[in-house]
């Protein structure tokens, strides 16, 4: 079985404006949370996340000691970004891709698809 990476991707003021209600934020995370369970019965849900956005972020570059360099704020200036993510188990691309446009049935975000190398273990990842 291989591993893809499913980056959703938010849009600096791609929304309304505005925030969404409380009705349209439980029906969101209705479609997000059915989606995670198919997704788990089917055993492809590896691992899954949001993240904060860009404004959390911290960029460390430079070498080690005092060459270190930490910056606030995304690594690149951009409209787009990576909001969340999953790790999927799929056959082939053609199935990670068939999640995928699961994932943007639920959420209506753009979903970028890559193959995912593994390069340790998720000990403690939580079950969501």
């Amino acid at each position: 079985m291989n591993q893809y990476l499913l980056s959703v991707y938010d849009v600096e003021g791609g929304g309304a404006g505005t925030p969404p209600t409380p009705d349209e934020m439980a029906a969101f995370m209705g479609r997000v949370i059915a989606l995670e369970e198919e997704m788990d019965r089917a055993g492809a849900f590896a691992f899954g996340g949001a993240l904060h956005g860009p404004e959390a972020a911290t960029v460390v570059s430079g070498g080690t000691g005092l060459d270190k360099v930490t910056t606030d704020g995304p690594f690149v200036e951009a409209k787009e970004h990576i909001g969340g993510f999953y790790v999927i188990n799929a056959k082939d691309l053609d199935e990670a891709l068939t999640w995928a446009e699961r994932v943007v049935e639920a959420i209506d975000h753009a979903i970028e698809v890559r193959p995912f190398r593994a390069t340790g273990r998720l000990k403690d990842a939580p079950n969501h």
